[in-house]
């Protein structure tokens, strides 16, 4: 691991300049922090904030630029006004990051960056991620993913950096929780959004509400599965879902896990 992270941070002095995307998750917040202490403040902060975004993530990273020192902008960006992102195809994720990485690259070019880098770690090779096909067409650098530095080994780093975000949960935009195909609105975002603060605020860590029409399906950490064993539970969050406008509200039996959604995809990708 050791060797890992001397490869990251010779990587990032050979940069000079650099610009994060930065969501306030484990990986850009590992990276933001590991550049900062190479580059000082040759390194900048730009979190989206858009409809796909939740508030208290974007409040998140504004606080952890701001105990890190590090200048921290923030831009507008609507995914939904961007043409065939709403109807939600297979490689929505390639529509978005084009648009991200469009802007980032406006905002590098008036603030004399030279690079724009991501978060992609070394697992995330292993996943569909057609967001990294827009990233490699724009030229945008994934420093982690270069280093092959794991999730694992990048908590692992953080905890030892006393970043707050080691143990933090893994999160993706709200557009994910849809089925491809399913059409993606403003008020399906909100829906979605506040079901998950809802199950947050009760104590949950690891939540994902899955959209399908009607229904909602609930997937939480494994281990935090047996918390819905409490009738009191189950009868609050099916109340508070349907006030929310789902008809329907289900518990997904095997809890989280990353990228359920494309599970549909195996057999075609």
């Amino acid at each position: 691991m050791s060797t890992k992270l001397e490869t990251l941070e010779d990587n990032l002095k050979s940069l000079e300049s650099v610009l994060i995307a930065f969501s306030g998750g484990v990986d850009s917040t590992f990276l933001l922090k590991v550049a900062h202490d190479v580059l000082k403040d040759n390194v900048i902060a730009v979190t989206a904030s858009s409809s796909t975004y939740p508030k208290r993530e974007l409040r998140e990273a504004e606080k952890y630029a701001k105990s890190m020192g590090v200048k921290h902008i923030i831009i507008e960006s609507e995914e939904l006004k961007i043409k065939g992102y709403s109807q939600n195809p297979v490689n929505r994720c390639y529509y978005c990051k084009k648009e991200l990485y469009s802007k980032l690259k406006k905002v590098a070019q008036k603030n004399n960056i030279k690079y724009i880098l991501d978060g992609a770690n070394f697992d995330d090779i292993g996943d569909y991620r057609p967001g990294m096909k827009a990233a490699r067409e724009l030229g945008i650098i994934s420093p982690l993913k270069e280093a092959e530095l794991t999730k694992k080994e990048i908590r692992t780093y953080s905890r030892n950096m006393g970043l707050p975000t080691w143990n933090k949960p893994s999160f993706a935009c709200l557009s994910s929780r849809f089925p491809y195909g399913n059409e993606i609105n403003s008020r399906k975002l909100k829906m979605v959004e506040d079901a998950e603060q809802f199950l947050l605020d009760l104590g949950f860590r690891q939540v994902r509400v899955r959209y399908h029409g009607e229904i909602a399906r609930i997937e939480v950490a494994p281990e935090e599965r047996n918390k819905f064993f409490n009738l009191a539970v189950m009868d609050k969050v099916g109340n508070k879902l349907k006030k929310l406008g789902f008809i329907y509200v289900t518990l997904d039996l095997l809890g989280y896990r990353t990228g359920s959604m494309n599970a549909v995809l195996q057999k075609k990708i």
